[in-house]
């Protein structure tokens, strides 16, 4: 935590007890008093997301199917997964689903597994044969994504840090996307389980259900997992970090380079291991550099 004036970082004991009387275990925003934060924590946690349900649908697939090009910055991804192999162990994907910003459904649908399914993991996923026997096949979901993320976008703007190319926000995204085949530019992804704030101390990831009942106020996955519960849930989760205002000048940033850029490969050659540590910053780069407009998109 900074002290208001921006001097410089609260020592850890002072930031404990400020933010013990002032700060928000929710959003995690600092407020002026103890009384304005007893006046925000009741409208800070928010109410869970109607569940979508699992009612089978009479043609191929889509439930409601909103594709257009709003301006839309983020599009949450989730996708249900059912088990193939001889055991039922392997993840097969069998519903996906994605919102935008508002929270509504771009797109929904079942998938056809590639693979045969020996375990529809029912009390979990809540699906049976019949919700994918008329589904899209893998690669019209492919396609459909991809158009969606792409947003009219060409191969080669896509990898650069500006464009109309949407981000792409979800829970260890790079398991569901591998389970569908779709490759994604890095710098596009914003992953609740690897964002570094997010994290255990020991920078291993929490789940989706303890992260939305910590930071945003309610429970999912109690039952069957529905996938449109989850999107918004990884979208909020997305917006609270994202609405973080940090400071960003000085040493050991959010925002700051490797600080190696800058020198010369003889100059480093000659550095002793203390002089580079002292040259070394992180490569985090916080979620907050998204909402300004100067710093366009940013991995970290």
């Amino acid at each position: 935590m900074f002290s208001s004036n921006y001097l410089g970082p609260l020592s850890r004991a002072s930031c404990s007890r400020t933010f013990s009387a002032q700060g928000c275990d929710l959003c995690l925003k600092l407020y002026d008093s103890p009384s304005s934060l007893v006046k925000h924590i009741e409208i800070c946690p928010l109410s869970a997301p109607a569940s979508l349900g699992t009612k089978i649908l009479p043609f191929a697939g889509s439930v409601d199917e909103k594709h257009t090009t709003k301006d839309a910055k983020a599009i949450a991804f989730n996708c249900v997964m059912v088990g193939g192999g001889t055991d039922g162990s392997l993840d097969l994907c069998a519903r996906v689903c994605l919102v935008d910003e508002d929270e509504d459904i771009i797109f929904h649908t079942y998938v056809q597994p590639q693979s045969t399914v020996t375990d529809y993991r029912y009390e979990i996923t809540g699906l049976t044969e019949e919700h994918l026997r008329n589904s899209k096949s893998h690669k019209e979901v492919q396609d459909k994504i991809l158009e969606i993320l792409y947003n009219g976008e060409s191969a080669r703007r896509l990898m650069s840090d500006s464009g109309k190319a949407r981000l792409l926000v979800g829970h260890d995204l790079k398991h569901g996307l591998d389970c569908l085949r779709i490759n994604y530019p890095g710098h596009l992804l914003r992953d609740t389980a690897k964002y570094r704030p997010l994290l255990k101390t020991n920078l291993v990831s929490h789940s989706l259900k303890y992260l939305t009942k910590t930071y945003l106020g309610y429970n999912i996955q109690t039952g069957e997992h529905d996938p449109y519960v989850d999107c918004v849930s990884v979208m909020r989760l997305y917006k609270r970090m994202r609405a973080q205002d940090h400071q960003v000048n000085g040493i050991g940033t959010p925002n700051s380079d490797s600080g190696f850029e800058s020198q010369k490969a003889e100059e480093l050659e000659n550095m002793t291991p203390d002089e580079l540590y002292q040259l070394s910053k992180s490569n985090y780069k916080c979620w907050c550099l998204d909402s300004k407009k100067a710093a366009g998109p940013v991995d970290f």
